[in-house]
């Protein structure tokens, strides 16, 4: 019987199925930080449970950690904590930890993929909605609650109700100045942010085959955003390059390509639903509401409000229907978040900032996403870049995606960001947030007001 890549990971991970009930699937990697851990360790101390596979645990300290220098010196009393009972947590299961003073310290969706971690074929799991970004590697990821991190922990099984394969498919290629974020906000404002729902999306098509690993994070990244469970994109050639001399990269290398190869949805496998969308027909894409699938091509009109949360929108947004965004004045820009923090992003913003400056009054962040990252970007020297142009070169972190560890959007201002979510108050009380690529983001940047980076000379394509 035909199959499709999902059904293909799903079912080599299925421990024991009743009809009407939820699967026992066996979880391959669970990644932890300090937000969604606490509740569940101390659910398995009122127990008396160890943690069952702490050598399949791999933990990271990034949400609540402060992009300044200074570690702990610098943090809330409330992040502290969370760190401090993290820290202490990993030291008495003997869970492997990324902290503040390690070189491997970052986002966890950034770390995880660059020491090699998420291979092809297996089951991830975090406390984070944004763990499907490891989909990219043909990995079938998702996030889960506080009480199911507690279930990992204690059984490295997961009860879930099985999704359905939902084709992505993008023809054709992107245009120079288009990305991977231009893609899947595309596809979200197409089937909206319950298009997904109860569905795991596969992406495919000649566009996703071009992206380069960065950019297949972000597709499948920002997936949860519209409703789906999870993304997956099939792994091949580009995805074996990645992985290969990782430090978590299988020692029989060859073999496990070999069986990677075979994840590949069969032919005549039958998808639950399908979409086609053409990559050459999309342009930079920028949302004006409070969800993501309220977003434009940057030079589109923002639409007439048909419904009462668009009105809501408009009115939190202080948007104008009936004319599109380019133009509007910006405070503050973002650069950096799981969906866009890595290098190929870095070197795209860097790429429009690169013998320019930052308008005068707008606020420019630059967080890599992992000590890493920073270290390689650094290397090539982006960072002086940044700082010439007039940004913030930051140290690495969820920073102000969640404005929850210093790093926020001042109240009633305007961001560009490339993060992933823009409801109310998502980087910080009353911001107003616009989603975007680095190069919009940078464009923005530096023009002060909303740009199409395709206008600037000597762009460099991008597809990140």
């Amino acid at each position: 019987m035909a199959k499709t890549l999902f059904e293909k990971v799903w079912d080599a991970h299925v421990v024991h199925e009743q009809a009407g009930r939820p699967s026992i699937l066996y979880i391959d990697l669970h990644l932890v930080h300090e937000v969604t851990s606490p509740q569940a360790f101390g659910g398995l101390e009122e127990r008396g449970l160890p943690v069952r596979r702490p050598d399949l645990t791999l933990a990271t300290m990034d949400h609540s950690t402060p992009t300044r220098p200074g570690g702990l010196a610098v943090v809330g009393d409330a992040g502290r904590k969370q760190l401090e009972v993290l820290a202490r947590r990993c030291a008495e299961h003997g869970i492997e930890l990324y902290d503040l003073d390690s070189p491997y310290n970052g986002i966890v969706h950034v770390v995880a993929p660059e020491q090699g971690r998420t291979h092809p074929g297996m089951t991830v799991v975090c406390g984070d909605s944004h763990t499907s970004t490891h989909g990219a590697f043909g990995a079938l990821a998702f996030g889960i609650g506080t009480s199911e991190v507690e279930m990992v922990l204690a059984t490295q099984c997961l009860l879930q109700r099985r999704p359905e394969p939902f084709e992505v498919r993008f023809k054709g290629r992107l245009a120079e100045g288009v990305s991977a974020k231009d893609m899947v906000l595309a596809l979200i404002a197409e089937i909206g942010v319950a298009g997904g729902t109860g569905h795991v999306l596969e992406y495919r098509g000649e566009a996703v085959r071009a992206l380069s690993m960065a950019g297949r994070m972000t597709l499948c990244n920002m997936s949860i955003e519209a409703g789906a469970r999870a993304g997956m994109v099939a792994p091949d050639d580009t995805t074996f390059e990645y992985l290969a001399g990782r430090p978590g990269a299988p020692s029989d290398y060859d073999g496990a390509v070999k069986r990677w190869r075979s994840l590949a949805t069969d032919d005549g496998a039958v998808f639950s639903r399908s979409v086609t969308l053409d990559a050459s027909a999309i342009a930079p894409r920028i949302s004006w509401g409070t969800t993501p699938a309220m977003n434009v091509a940057i030079d589109e009109s923002v639409p007439e409000p048909d419904s009462d949360s668009a009105r809501r929108a408009l009115e939190y947004m202080q948007v104008d229907p009936g004319r599109p965004l380019l133009g509007k004045a910006v405070d503050v820009v973002f650069i950096g978040s799981c969906t866009n923090s890595r290098l190929d992003d870095l070197r795209a913003a860097a790429s429009v900032l690169d013998g320019r400056r930052v308008a005068d009054g707008v606020q420019v962040l630059v967080v890599p996403g992992s000590r890493a990252v920073k270290r390689a970007a650094e290397a090539e020297g982006l960072h002086e870049v940044f700082q010439k142009a007039g940004a913030q070169w930051r140290e690495p972190g969820c920073s102000m995606c969640l404005a929850m560890n210093g790093d926020r959007v001042p109240p009633g201002k305007l961001a560009v960001s490339t993060s992933n979510r823009n409801f109310e108050g998502r980087q910080g009380p009353g911001a107003r947030t616009l989603l975007a690529s680095p190069l919009t983001a940078a464009a923005s940047a530096v023009n002060g007001f909303v740009s199409d980076a395709r206008s600037f000379e000597n762009l460099k394509k991008r597809a990140s």
